[in-house]
């Protein structure tokens, strides 16, 4: 598998691309294909050289051998729930399924979006941040709503410092100000998020494998990751002024 496949184009910075597709977004946050457009033309410069220095690491070679994918992990359900009780596959598998959610979903979505596959390393390295998406709103306990998609955005921000993150992190969260009336600490949440993202080990460095089957608690604990604090009190103070925090652009467009 080469690094970087001789067909791949040049990334090219689009602020402006960018700025469209985030219209377009906050019309429809399940709108995954425009997240994707904004990823796209907002490229982290260090990408590349994070993704040669992991790639290229014991650890690296060996996930590449022991998870060459990750969904077919993540959406076998089965052998998820024959892990220990209480461990992140049971709370992943809770929380998927309550939200009608699966790894194969988001994949053809970004298929919609780049059906082309180059089969290189970078690839793989890319796929594992997309892949693991849904697992962080699980380890951190943000919600699907518009803050807590914010919230894990700028977790992923201070774990890989791609623009596109904290683009739509800090975006969003300016968005919800500008809409709802209230004095819910929305900035407070989003850095708090950023902050724990930093302070933790990158998630799509680890096996994925070896952290589903470990306790939740203590592997929050492990990996520094706490209660979010602000994101609770936002939700609390939405909901004292009569807004629900999980159908907020329904009731502000």
């Amino acid at each position: 598998m080469p690094f970087v496949h001789p067909e791949r184009p040049a990334a090219r910075f689009r602020p402006l691309k960018a700025l469209h597709h985030f219209r377009e977004l906050i019309k429809d946050k399940e709108d995954t294909e425009q997240v994707f457009h904004i990823f796209e033309s907002l490229p982290r410069p260090g990408f590349r050289k994070d993704a040669r220095k992991f790639v290229e690491s014991d650890k690296g070679r060996a996930l590449l051998q022991s998870e060459p994918e990750l969904a077919p992990l993540l959406d076998d359900h089965e052998r998820l729930r024959k892990m220990p009780a209480g461990s992140l596959a049971h709370a992943y598998c809770d929380f998927m399924e309550k939200e009608g959610l699966s790894a194969a979903g988001l994949i053809a979505e970004y298929d919609q979006f780049s059906p082309r596959k180059y089969g290189d390393m970078i690839e793989w390295y890319g796929f594992r941040q997309r892949d693991t998406h849904d697992l962080l709103h699980v380890l951190t306990g943000y919600g699907r709503d518009a803050l807590g998609e914010a919230c894990v955005l700028a977790f992923t921000y201070g774990q890989n410092p791609s623009l596109g993150n904290v683009f739509i992190a800090y975006a969003a969260g300016l968005n919800m100000k500008k809409q709802v009336k209230s004095n819910a600490p929305i900035f407070k949440a989003i850095r708090e998020g950023q902050k724990m993202g930093k302070a933790c080990p990158k998630i799509n460095e680890e096996s994925i494998t070896d952290l589903l089957a470990q306790p939740l608690d203590a592997l929050r604990e492990r990996l520094h990751i706490k209660t979010p604090h602000f994101y609770h009190e936002a939700h609390a103070k939405f909901r004292a002024g009569n807004v629900d925090p999980y159908d907020m652009l329904a009731q502000t467009a």
